[in-house]
Order: C-alpha cells, then structure tokens, then sequence
C-alpha cells in the first residue's frame, strides 16, 4: 500500500526551481534514502511532503494519514541544541499535533511519551536536561519526539550530521530496527551515500529532477550512484 506519491511535483522558492517534475511513492514498509549534491532539491523537497511550502506544480499525496501525523527529525540548529528543556519535555512535544487545541496531554499522550523513550532506551535521562547531553543521546530523543507523532512515517533530514562514528552506528541500527521490527516506514535524506545503500531498501537521486528512483541493488550499478560514491560533493 502506498503512504505517499509524489506526482509531476514542482517546488520553487526565491524564483529559484528547487523541485523538477518528480515523481515517486513510498510503500508501507520502506526504507527510502534521498541522496543528492548539495542544492539537488532534496531539503526542498522533506518540506513539500510536510505542507510547509506549497507546490507550483503536481501533487503529494498521503494514504492512511495526514500530514501531521509525520514524524519529522530535522536538522538541529545550534540554538535547539542548546534548548533548556527536560528530555521528557521535549519528547511529550511531539503529541502537540494530537493534542489539537485542547490546553494539556492527555494520559493517552503521556503514555505515548513515556512509551518512546523506553522503545529508545532512555527513559533514564529522562529528567536531565536537554542541552546537558550528548549529540547521540539529542538524537535520540529528537526520534522518541518524532514517534510520538506518528506510528506510520518517519522524515529524516541528515539524522547523523555532527556525529561521532560510533553514535553515527548507533543511529543507525536504531533506525533500521524501527524500520524492520516496529512497522515505521522511514524516509531519510542523507549525504552518507555508503550508509544510504547500507540500509536503505530504495534510493531517490535527486538533482533537482529525478537522477534514479528505486531498489538500492538497481542504484548501485548506476553511473550516478558512482559519481556520488568515487567523491562527488553531496553534503
């Protein structure tokens, strides 16, 4: 079944054309990696299946949920880093789009909360602050706030930059374990393009248009993935 199809889709910003006739869907149970040079549309294109910039041309349409019920994991800016929250502040955060108009969680919400960070192994920390920890240990609870919103798709945007190797690893084995054990559909930009065809069971190139879309053993034989693999640029 498809969660999401893009069709002809047409992004632009600052008369800028970010986004070229793109099309492909995303399956219930795929693990989808968006590679691509920088400028390739790729960032462009998270905000277009999110509804935060509106399409000059085509379409994204979603099966079985809305666009609120997409967990999101961005890109941290420094100043989010250093966010004086508790981990378990930040986490219930991500029900805020369950929790519509009405002033407080629910206990529903609250279980969700406390739910995800036991699924992420830190419902330890959970009353330490935020800006007190590590880059992997904010990740993780960035993905325990995105799980909150959702039980279907996950958008990654650069979900290891910054990093160290072995939390990189970390990260990744989380993630694919989401993917494989718990049902989580997951679409993850990443310049990592030897992680990208490590885990991801399909690639998207972009270069604004669509270099390759489909199964990671079809991209590996392509000339583009061996630009992109032999040094290209594509942070």
């Amino acid at each position: 079944m498809s969660l999401l199809c893009c069709q002809d889709l047409c992004m632009h910003y600052d008369s800028i054309n970010a986004v070229c006739h793109v099309d492909f869907s995303v399956e219930e149970g795929d693990y989808l990696c968006v590679v691509g040079e920088n400028g390739s549309g790729k960032s462009t294109l998270m905000k277009g299946i999110l509804g935060l910039l509106p399409p000059s041309h085509g379409r994204v349409s979603l099966s079985g949920l809305t666009q609120g019920e997409i967990g999101y994991l961005p890109q941290q800016t420094q100043i989010q880093k250093d966010f004086p929250a508790s981990v378990y502040e930040v986490t219930l955060s991500g029900c805020r789009n369950r929790r519509g108009k009405r002033p407080f969680y629910t206990k529903a919400e609250h279980c969700r909360a406390e739910e995800m960070l036991c699924l992420l192994n830190i419902q330890n920390i959970k009353n330490r602050s935020y800006r007190e920890l590590s880059g992997g240990q904010q990740q993780r609870v960035l993905l325990a706030r995105a799980l909150c919103a959702t039980e279907k798709l996950l958008l990654l945007d650069e979900p290891a930059a910054g990093l160290d190797p072995a939390a990189t690893a970390d990260l990744y084995q989380i993630i694919k374990n989401l993917n494989q054990n718990h049902g989580v559909t997951v679409i993850m930009v990443s310049h990592d393009i030897k992680s990208a065809v490590e885990y991801g069971t399909k690639i998207l190139h972009m270069a604004t248009n669509v270099r390759f879309y489909g199964a990671t053993k079809d991209y590996i034989q392509t000339e583009a993935y061996s630009q992109l693999a032999g040094g290209v640029r594509n942070a």
